[in-house]
Parts: structure tokens; C-alpha cells; sequence
């Protein structure tokens, strides 16, 4: 099978035109394989990402005997087993690139009466894992990761949990999601305290599945031993893969794009203000709620883009966001400061340190802080960029090729398809000129 290797994106001299629907969220596409696996009777799902991360899920919970069937284009209907019906697999569960994955199944089959063991990718075996390890185990799971906690993993089965009380150390849903899905098994109650808002997607899925969950300011409780109802699941686009259009028709003169269907849930808009300060033209159209999810068609026109020291307060909810708008930074007037997101080193890469180093590449002064990063707007220059396989690397550096003086080649972007299947074709008929090769 042919396998995208590099990208070349070139400055274009007309404006982005046009309107376009994103493929699905990855995070909402996560949680309905999970949440409808372990639900009782047949759920359906529209709008589902055919991306690697979430058919990494979906290839898990076939492997303990759930029944997922393709209906039609982006469509899926899964047979519920039960809280108690999934089955041992017969060999450890590949999960390649998805941290969603490898975090949220490990709290899942912590409550399991059979074991089990996740891997990944290089990448993803990379990744720290004791962030989930050790409130597993104070609940009473048994469960290892490598000499420096991170995967493989090997979940023991037939531990009791038990619900604890847990205040996160970091801002993480995936941390907050598998505490969740292993207070699901527990006795007793179970609370998770977090220090920022992150997304609440699995919080609301729930509530749509009929489980009850409370929440009180920064503080969430479940009680052990409920059942989930099938349900029917409409997947919004995802916000985190049409931020790369939005800073792309902004830094575009006389460009216009219309975005639609695209999830706006509060916790995940924080991409839009940051933009905003920035002073981009980006406003809501149609605003909805589809299923438990808030969606509007989002319109963005070119717009002078100005630097910003980014308030800390909207970190966490642009987490996945900031490596492209990095590059909207490298194209504003002024100094773009970000501060608190020690997080970013942990992803795919490190995208601090990754991003600055492909920005000075390209002729954009920037320096890394240990949480942080500095960058000073300037012109692009073009050049040759390494994305570290990461796919939100690759596609910010495609938008930055968009206004750079030569072409920018971007290397290793097989894992765009993690995230954005389709992404070459799709961003090309609104105007971009990237050109791909397969291998």
C-alpha cells in the first residue's frame, strides 16, 4: 500500500475560497467506539473518523469480540456486549499512534475479569504512561508499564477497585477519561478533580448513554456498577483539524472559507480565542446542539494578524491546536508568548521543541522555554521541515508553506491519516497547492 511521505505546500496568490466540512472528531470518534461497545443493545454512529487513531479503537474492541460494521460512508453500527461482555483478546492490542487509545482502554480493561496488554508505535512507546499507572493502582488495579512506565502494558485480571477520590496533577481528559471509565467497575464512588478545564467529551457521552455522572465546578463522580443505553451518535467535525484552515484563509488575503457541521463544545474553542486576540475575522454561524454536542458552521475571512502573549488560561482547552497556531504567530505582527504548556513536549513529539526548531528553518526566529515558547512574526522563507512523524506538525507546516517566499517541504507525514484522512485533496479544493508523494 502506498504510504504519504512528504508534502510540498507553495505559496499560492489567490485568495482561499469556498466551504468544506472537516472529517470527524477524533476524540468523540474515540469515546463512541468505547461507550457503545460496552452498551446495551445497537449503537449508530454518523460522521465517525476513518483516521488511524480511532480505527486503532475500533480494531481493539473487535479483538474482544464487539461487532463493528461499516454502514455506509463514515457510518458504523455496534452491537453492545454489555459492561461485563467483552472477551479476552487473543494477543497483545496494537494501538499504533493513539494516546486516546492506549489511556483511556488501560482504565477500561483495568476493571476487567481477564488480562490484557496494550502497545504502540515507536512514538507512542515514547510516551509517559505513569500519569495513568498510578491512580489505577490506587484504585487496586494491577498494572505495569516498562522499567520507565512506559508502554507496553500488562493489566492483571480479577483486581477489586475500588472508587478514589483523585485530583490530577496535570490537565488531561485522557487521564480524567480513564479514572472514569475505571470508577465504572469500582465500588463505591469515584472523583476526579482537574486544575483546568479540559474536554468533556467522555462526561457528556456518558450522560447520552445514560449513565449518571455529576458534576460539581472541577469535580466529577460517578458511582461503580451502572449500564449504558445504545444510542445514536452524530459526529461533528473536528475543531483541532479545521484550525489548520482557519489560520490558513486568515494569513490568506482575500480569502473567505466556511467551515461546516464543526463541534464547538466550550471546552474546545480555545483555538478560536486565542485566534481571535490575535485579531482574526472568525465568526459562528448557525449555532445547534447535535446529540450532547454544541455545532456550528464556522466562518473565517482574512484578517492582520497581531502577536499575543497567550493567556494561560486558554492552554488546555487549545492543547492539540498550538502547532499551527504557531504558525499563525510567524506570520503576525509582533511577538506571540506561550507560557504553561509543558504538555506539548509529551504529544506525538515535542512540539515545542519540534515547531521552533522547523519555524528558525524556515527563516522565523523563535526559542524554546522549558514550558513554553517565544516566536517573532516575520516572513516565511521556505525550506525543508522534518515533522517527527507527527501529524499536527506536518499540517501546520503545510499552512505555513501557504505564504512562504519557496516552497516548504515537509518530510515524513505518513501519520497525517492519524488525524486527517484526505487532508492533500481535501485542503486543495479550496485553494491550497500542495503537492504529495507516496512511496
Amino acid at each position: 500500500m502506498s504510504e504519504l511521505v512528504n508534502i510540498q505546500s507553495n505559496c499560492v496568490t489567490k485568495p482561499l475560497q469556498g466551504k468544506i466540512r472537516i472529517p470527524g472528531d477524533k476524540s468523540i470518534s474515540h469515546r463512541s467506539i468505547i461507550f457503545g461497545s460496552i452498551a446495551e443493545g445497537v449503537t449508530r454512529v454518523s460522521g465517525f473518523l476513518n483516521g488511524e487513531d480511532c480505527l486503532a479503537t475500533a480494531r481493539a474492541f473487535r479483538d474482544m469480540g464487539v461487532q463493528i460494521a461499516e454502514t455506509g460512508p463514515n457510518q458504523l453500527e455496534i452491537q453492545g456486549v454489555g459492561m461485563h461482555g467483552l472477551r479476552a483478546p487473543e494477543q497483545t492490542m496494537d494501538v499504533g499512534n493513539s494516546g486516546t487509545s492506549i489511556r483511556l482502554l488501560s482504565g477500561l480493561l483495568a476493571g476487567q475479569n481477564f488480562s490484557s496488554s496494550l502497545s504502540g508505535d515507536v512514538s507512542l512507546n515514547k510516551r509517559p504512561m505513569s500519569r495513568i499507572i498510578n491512580p489505577l493502582c490506587l484504585m487496586g488495579a494491577d498494572i505495569a508499564g516498562t522499567e520507565t512506565n512506559t508502554a507496553p502494558l500488562t493489566i492483571a485480571a480479577g483486581n477489586k477497585l475500588t472508587g478514589i477520590d483523585y485530583e490530577l496533577p496535570m490537565a488531561s481528559a485522557q487521564v480524567k477519561s480513564a479514572v472514569l471509565l475505571a470508577g465504572m467497575y469500582a465500588s463505591g464512588s469515584t472523583s476526579v478533580t482537574e486544575p483546568a478545564v479540559t474536554r468533556d467529551h467522555t462526561e457528556r457521552m456518558l450522560a447520552s448513554f445514560g449513565y449518571e455522572i455529576e458534576t460539581a465546578e472541577s469535580t466529577f463522580t460517578l458511582n461503580g456498577g451502572g449500564r449504558l443505553l445504545a444510542t445514536e451518535i452524530d459526529v461533528p467535525a473536528d475543531i483541532s483539524s479545521a484550525a489548520f484552515l482557519m489560520v490558513a484563509a486568515s494569513i490568506v488575503p482575500g480569502s473567505d472559507v466556511l467551515l461546516e457541521h464543526v463541534g464547538v463544545n466550550p471546552t474546545r474553542t480555545g483555538v478560536l480565542d486565542i485566534l481571535k486576540l490575535m485579531g482574526a475575522d472568525i465568526s459562528l454561524e448557525n449555532p445547534r446542539l447535535v446529540g450532547a454536542e454544541p455545532v456550528a458552521d464556522i466562518r473565517v475571512k482574512s484578517a492582520t494578524l497581531t502577536g499575543v502573549d497567550v493567556p494561560p488560561a486558554l492552554v488546555p482547552l487549545a492543547i492539540d491546536e498550538f502547532p499551527v497556531i504557531f504558525i499563525a504567530a510567524a506570520c503576525a505582527n509582533g511577538r506571540t508568548r506561550l507560557t504553561e504548556a509543558g504538555e506539548l513536549r509529551v504529544k506525538e513529539s515535542d512540539r515545542l521543541q519540534v515547531m521552533s526548531d522547523g519555524l528558525n528553518t524556515c527563516g522565523i526566529e523563535s526559542k524554546t522555554t522549558p514550558d513554553g515558547i517565544v516566536i517573532e512574526g516575520g516572513k516565511i522563507s521556505g525550506g525543508r521541515v522534518n515533522s517527527s512523524h507527527d501529524h499536527r506538525i506536518a499540517m501546520a507546516f503545510a499552512v505555513a508553506g501557504l505564504q512562504s517566499a519557496e516552497a516548504i517541504t515537509i518530510e515524513d507525514c505518513a501519520n497525517v491519516t492519524t488525524s486527517f484522512p484526505g487532508f492533500v485533496g481535501l485542503v486543495n479544493q479550496l485553494g491550497f497547492e500542495l503537492e504529495s508523494s507516496t512511496s
